[in-house]
Parts: structure tokens; C-alpha cells; sequence
């Protein structure tokens, strides 16, 4: 009885070696084997050694780390919003945890625990505890206090949303309802060899716009300043460079990630020399127009993230290697792979003797930042729609929309008076600014009940009873997880951009029809 449980939730295929599949999917992979569903047996070695990784892993996150930043010199008040961001620290890190630990894979939802934990945990708490921040913070404390609680409770309602979504059961395509149209979405062959004549035009206008590949091999400041004398930026507006920079990158990933996948999956596309000299052409054009010197650490997360994920589907090792690895990445590796970024201006330097140092003087400015927008908040009120509305029409023209709202970061940013105005707006803020704590809790429910849906999804498109190689779900939900380090950080004007390109191309290539030619390995 318990052998059977335990597979019921899907852990004994994982630990078999391939993902878990949901209830829904099952007749289907049972057919597919022309037999009854029989859920293989849970391997004892690899239930020790779950055993035996959790318990350090789980300590590691929730107590040694935490204590060990607790343990730091510095001025820190361990007044209310010192236990506040302990809690949401420790509660983050039990949530990674468990995604890590986890026998599905929850791709968006372990990314999501994972920006928790580092940018809304960690670095908080060591800037706490220091008594130092990225930027000033020129509100009172309690704002800093308002903001630890409120991404508390934005936290807390994403897994209500998650919750809500692991209870209902996800439907159940008939053959009927496939033939007529109503499958899961494959890319079209003709239409991703489209996609790729897009790519490489669109990438070879952007390369020529900005003189040639040797400016992508030297920095973001000049590929700026390049973009800035190309005359594709009006005053007022940067509608024009972020469509062409959006369409010189976001089609060859997708493409390069398209092809990938069929690599990955489909014996006869490996055995096709046309097939495989087209992923090499479109990985020498990525390391061009996606390469991490000229672009942001955050984009080139996203590419990396989605290639890794796109061309091993179905390790459950490479799941769980990222979320893990990537804790330390994070706080090591990240603050210093910045040798090609724009000045720091306006940075306020920070001197201190702690080893935490570079959480406390760059880039984990997102809490401090929410303790801004709310004093911003206070002295105007909430805009009711205005952000989100000012994002989700990011490709209107200021020329055309005059009073086009700003990034919320930038806004804030020249209220607090300082030059450096490219700062941080978490998604919590976007929420905050236009509906306050109810909009703010409603909007992080909503986000955490679509991506456990889309999991759940994802995890089925990756086995072999899903859509096959063509899968458009096994390409794009890597590809929004490696995007929801962006999405969280925000702002969101500037995320929306490239995230919209990307829904275009899928969605241009997309059929519901069910491929079987392209199903066979």
C-alpha cells in the first residue's frame, strides 16, 4: 500500500530516471506502451541518499546561513524588521528547499524561491544586519518594516495560488478533441524554418545597425552609446532600440532552443546533417548577439538557464543541480561578473569589513527599493493600473502617448534625487504601487497559481506521452523561468519588451494539431 501511494504522486518515474508525470497523463503513456499503467518501484539507494542530502541541505538554508550573516559586525538595529526579514529569510530557504528536494520538477516555482531566498532573503538580511544598503533608503524605518511584511504576505499568497492549482486536475484531451485541433501546441515545420530565416535576418540587421560583430565583444556602455547614434532612440522614448535589440536576440534563442530540443529528442533529427548545420549556424549566431559581455548578467542567466533546460528535459540531477548551485552563484559568482557593465554611478560605496560585502553595496537593491516606492507611495498615492497599464502597452511611442508612465524604478529613482536611475522595481512593488497590500496579494496568488499550472504542464510536455520534439510548452516554460530572475526584479516596462517578442514568435509557429511524423524517434 504504501509503495503504491507513494508512486500516486509521481516520484517513482523520477526517481526511475524520468520526470513525473501527473495523474492526467498516464492512460495516455499506458496506451502509448499498449498496457495497464504500472508504477515502477521506488529504488531504495536513491531514497537514502534523498535522506541524506536533505538534512544538510535544509540546515544549510534555514539555520547555518542565516545564522552565519546573524554572526556578522556591522550597526544593524535588531529591531521588528530584523525578525521580519529572519522569518521571511529561513521560511524562503525551507520553500527552496523543498523545491530542490522535490520528486517533480517545478521549474518556475524553484527559480521563484530561488530569487526569494537570494534577493529578497539573504541579501536583505546581510544589509540588515550590516546596517548598510545598495541605495539610501529615505523613508522611515517603517517602511523598510511595511516592505519585509508585505513581501511576507506576497510570498504566502503565491503558494495559496500554487496550492489552489495542485488541487485541480488538469484536463484530459480526448483523440477526438486532438484531431479536430485541440492538442497541445507543436511548432509547424514550415513555420520554424521561418523562424529561423527571421532570426538570421532580424539578428544580421541589429549586428549591421550597430557596426559590425566586434562591438559585441566589448562592452555594454558601447553597444549603448552605438545604439544611442544609430538614431533608433527618439527623445523621450526607447521604443525603437528595444524592438530592434529584442528582434536581434529573442528569435535566435527561441530558434537555437527549437532545434535543441529536437536534438535532444528525436534520434532521426541527430542522424539529419541539415538539421544539426543549422544548430550550429544558430549557436555561432547566439554566441554573437547572446554572448555575456555585451549583454545584461540577467538576459544571459535567461539564455543560459533555457538552453540547459531545453537540451536535458528530463534530468531530474540538472533540476536540482541549478536551483542548488545556483544559491552560490548568486552569492559569489554574480556580484563579480560584472566586468562589462555600465558605471556605477550613484551607487553608494560601502565600507566594510564583512564577507557579505557585495550584497551590501550592488545589486540586491529590491528590498530596499520596495521601502522607497512605498515612502513614494505615500507622499501621491496609488496609480490604480496606471504601471501595469504603462507595461502592457510598452510598445506605444511616448511621441504617440504623452503621458506615458515611466519605469517604476526610474520614477522613484529621480524622486529619491540620485543620477542613477536604473534601480530595481520587484515585482511585489509593480503590484504595490497600483493596488496597495489587497492588489499586492491578489496579483502574487494569481502568478503562483499559473506557474504550478504550468509546471504541472511542463512536466507532462517533457515525457513520452507529450507533443514529442515539436513540444512549444517544453521550449517556452524553461524559457520563462530563466526570464523570471527579470520579472521579479523588474521593472516590468523594460522585461515586457523581449518577453512580448517571444509569446509573437511562439506563437506564430504554433499549431494544435497533432504532429506524428515529427513524434517518431
Amino acid at each position: 500500500m504504501t509503495s503504491v501511494h507513494t508512486s500516486a504522486h509521481g516520484p517513482a518515474e523520477e526517481m526511475a530516471g524520468g520526470p513525473a508525470v501527473d495523474a492526467a497523463a498516464r492512460p495516455e503513456r499506458s496506451r502509448a506502451r499498449g498496457g495497464p499503467f504500472e508504477p515502477p518501484e521506488r529504488p531504495i539507494a536513491w531514497a537514502m541518499l534523498s535522506r541524506a542530502v536533505s538534512v544538510p541541505l535544509i540546515l544549510g538554508l534555514v539555520c547555518f546561513l542565516p545564522a552565519v550573516i546573524a554572526a556578522q559586525p556591522g550597526n544593524g538595529v535588531r529591531d521588528t524588521a530584523y525578525w521580519l526579514q529572519l522569518v521571511l529569510t529561513c521560511y524562503a530557504g525551507a520553500r527552496l528547499a523543498t523545491m530542490i528536494l522535490s520528486t517533480r520538477r517545478r521549474l518556475l516555482q524553484g527559480v521563484f524561491w530561488m530569487f526569494v531566498y537570494i534577493a529578497m532573503g539573504v541579501a536583505p538580511f546581510a544589509q540588515v544586519v550590516i546596517g548598510q544598503t545598495p541605495t539610501p533608503m529615505v523613508g522611515p524605518r517603517q517602511d523598510l518594516i511595511t516592505a519585509v511584511a508585505m513581501v511576507l504576505l506576497g510570498c504566502a499568497a503565491y503558494d495559496l495560488g500554487a496550492l489552489l492549482a495542485s488541487r485541480r486536475p488538469l484536463r484530459r484531451r480526448t483523440p477526438s478533441a486532438r484531431s479536430a485541433g485541440g492538442g497541445p501546441a507543436v511548432a509547424h515545420p514550415v513555420r520554424l524554418r521561418l523562424l529561423v530565416v527571421l532570426a538570421f535576418a532580424a539578428s544580421a540587421f541589429y549586428v549591421l545597425k550597430l557596426g559590425g560583430p566586434a562591438v559585441f565583444f566589448s562592452s555594454r556602455q558601447e553597444i549603448t552609446e552605438t545604439v544611442a547614434a544609430s538614431g533608433v532612440v527618439t527623445e523621450g522614448s526607447n521604443v525603437g532600440s528595444a524592438f530592434i535589440k529584442g528582434f536581434g536576440q529573442v528569435p535566435a534563442l527561441l530558434a537555437l532552443l527549437l532545434y535543441t530540443r529536437r536534438l535532444a529528442t528525436s534520434y532521426r533529427a541527430r542522424r539529419t546533417p541539415s538539421t544539426v548545420l543549422v544548430w550550429v549556424a544558430l549557436g555561432a549566431l547566439n554566441l554573437v548577439v547572446n554572448n555575456p559581455i555585451s549583454n545584461a548578467r540577467y538576459w544571459f542567466l535567461t539564455v543560459l538557464m533555457a538552453f540547459v533546460f531545453t537540451a536535458m528535459p528530463s534530468s531530474a540531477a540538472v533540476y536540482r543541480t541549478v536551483l542548488a548551485t545556483g544559491v552560490v552563484g548568486a552569492l559569489v559568482v554574480f556580484p563579480y561578473a560584472d566586468k562589462f557593465r555600465y558605471d556605477d554611478e550613484g551607487q553608494r560605496p560601502a565600507q566594510s569589513a564583512s564577507v557579505f560585502e557585495p550584497l551590501v553595496t550592488k545589486d540586491y537593491d529590491q528590498m530596499v527599493m520596495f521601502a522607497n516606492t512605498i515612502s513614494w507611495v505615500d507622499t501621491r498615492g496609488h496609480t490604480y493600473g496606471r504601471q501595469l497599464t504603462g507595461s502592457a502597452l510598452f510598445f506605444v511611442p511616448r511621441a504617440v502617448w504623452s503621458g506615458k508612465p515611466e519605469d517604476t524604478g526610474v520614477r522613484v529613482g529621480q524622486w529619491m534625487g540620485l543620477r542613477m536611475t536604473n534601480l530595481s522595481a520587484p515585482l511585489w512593488t509593480e503590484f504595490w504601487v497600483d493596488f496597495g497590500a489587497t492588489g499586492m496579494a491578489g496579483g502574487m496568488a494569481l502568478i503562483g497559481y499559473a506557474a504550478a499550472r504550468t509546471d504541472r504542464r511542463y512536466a507532462r510536455a517533457v515525457t513520452r506521452a507529450g507533443p514529442g520534439p515539436g513540444s512549444v510548452l517544453a521550449i517556452a516554460a524553461p524559457l520563462i523561468a530563466g526570464y523570471t530572475f527579470i520579472l521579479l526584479r523588474g521593472p516590468l516596462l523594460q522585461a515586457a519588451g523581449k518577453l512580448a517578442i517571444a509569446a509573437l514568435c511562439l506563437l506564430l509557429i504554433s499549431t494544435f494539431r497533432e504532429q506524428r511524423a515529427g513524434r517518431r524517434r
